[in-house]
């Protein structure tokens, strides 16, 4: 058994099908299809089901699949650790989170890196398993779940849920809506799986009401545009685009936010430059957007 037959193991599970895993990992889909089936022999277990079009892990490839992640978890942070010894520091870095906050957090966060700062690469964490990002090299992971007991937890914001309208809307003057009024307009809204969505269903499920007419984009842009088209209200956590005026959602209890978590793993070798690259993050999200960010030491940090 090689490490190599491991990640191509893995990329089959996240792609679905060989071809796509082979595109993923550059390696020609006939060789892969032999080093898989050769990963088998080894193992002596049949890690997928044939038997349909896709792809799909047996119940010995769903027993091993946490074993394989770890093991390439390891052997990545063998390499970190290496080149962070080499090299006196670290280099290299990359941030997985959703595609919206690497869009308007993280790139232009990144603009703002001097030369002596590591480099900065991103992965879209978008339906992603927080063990996948990890296996594919992530140090620094925003997202609201917790990957695991070794990892350290910075908040680094907490990010309002906007309605957005035209300027000619009727409630273009207001600064906020109430979620009860909000439900009775036609509204553009994100997939389930997006955090602005999942925070605005959760908060109509508790105020006992239920939405009137809603239209689904495929993104927080898309339903920005849709808003400017009059379709409806767009529901999204994004930054202001097409001139829309962003009012903030009021619940019974507060505005209507999403927590926004770094986590890294505290036994990574350049643990302290993570740290350092988070706090750094959470400081530029309060100067760009004003949003008062609750500070590790007050308890928002865990190991």
């Amino acid at each position: 058994m090689e490490l190599r037959h491991i990640r191509y193991f893995l990329a089959v599970h996240e792609a679905g099908s060989v071809n796509a895993a082979a595109a993923r990992v550059h390696v020609a889909q006939p060789s892969l299809s032999r080093q898989l089936r050769q990963l088998e022999h080894d193992l002596g277990v049949e890690l997928f089901d044939r038997s349909t079009g896709r792809l799909r892990l047996s119940a010995a490839g769903r027993a091993l699949l946490p074993e394989a992640r770890a093991l390439m978890r390891a052997a990545e942070q063998i390499t970190v650790a290496a080149e962070f010894h080499a090299r006196g520091g670290l280099r290299h870095l990359t941030i997985a989170a959703p595609t919206v906050t690497l869009t308007d957090v993280v790139a232009p966060f990144v603009a703002t890196l001097a030369p002596g700062d590591p480099t900065v690469d991103v992965l879209a964490s978008d339906g992603e398993d927080i063990g996948d990002l990890l296996a594919r090299g992530a140090d620094l992971v925003i997202t609201p779940e917790a990957p695991g007991p070794r990892f350290t937890r910075l908040r680094l914001a907490e990010l309002p849920v906007w309605a957005y309208v035209t300027g000619a809307h009727h409630w273009a003057g207001r600064r906020w809506i109430a979620i009860t009024e909000l439900v009775d307009q036609p509204l553009v809204l994100v997939p389930p799986d997006f955090a602005a969505r999942r925070a605005l269903n959760s908060a109509v499920l508790d105020s006992g009401s239920n939405y009137t007419e809603t239209i689904e984009a495929a993104n927080g842009t898309l339903a920005q545009a849709l808003a400017a088209a009059r379709r409806g209200i767009a529901v999204v956590t994004d930054d202001p685009r097409f001139d829309l005026v962003p009012l903030a959602v009021r619940t019974d209890r507060s505005l209507l936010r999403i927590p926004l978590d770094m986590w890294w793993d505290s036994s990574h070798p350049g643990s302290r430059t993570l740290c350092g690259i988070a706090e750094r993050l959470q400081h530029f999200i309060t100067e760009r957007y004003g949003l008062q960010s609750p500070i590790a030491d007050s308890g928002q940090r865990r190991t």
